[in-house]
């Protein structure tokens, strides 16, 4: 296996994913014990996944997200701001205010010099 893919894996999900994942099952009232049940697998390794000592294989992965209802997708970055906004706009349909300090999972570069006045 390459290096690269290898080292990406062992990095864990991302601090977001893991806040989602989270967050989703407990917007159930599940237990990570309950959350394991239904996929098949041990609270402990809910635990570890969750706390980000374990990095999931893809199928694990998509098993969690699809029992919480969610969907595993490819966007292209340069379309990750417009799909952040979307769901923002979902989760937030009354124009409410987001968490400060919320920011994209891929910053735009900016242009040299600043922002434009």
């Amino acid at each position: 296996m390459p290096s690269h893919i290898k080292s990406n894996r062992l990095s864990g999900l991302p601090a977001e994913v893991l806040r989602d994942l989270i967050a989703a099952r407990q917007a159930r009232g599940w237990s990570q014990a309950e959350l394991g049940r239904r996929v098949g697998l041990p609270q402990v390794h809910v635990s570890g996944i969750e706390t980000g000592k374990v990095a999931p294989r893809f199928n694990t992965l998509l098993d969690l997200v699809r029992v919480l209802d969610y969907d595993l997708l490819l966007v292209p970055r340069s379309l990750v701001p417009a799909v952040q906004s979307l769901i923002r706009d979902q989760r937030h349909p009354d124009g409410s205010a987001t968490d400060e300090g919320e920011r994209p999972m891929y910053a735009a570069d900016e242009p040299e010099g600043g922002h434009e006045s």
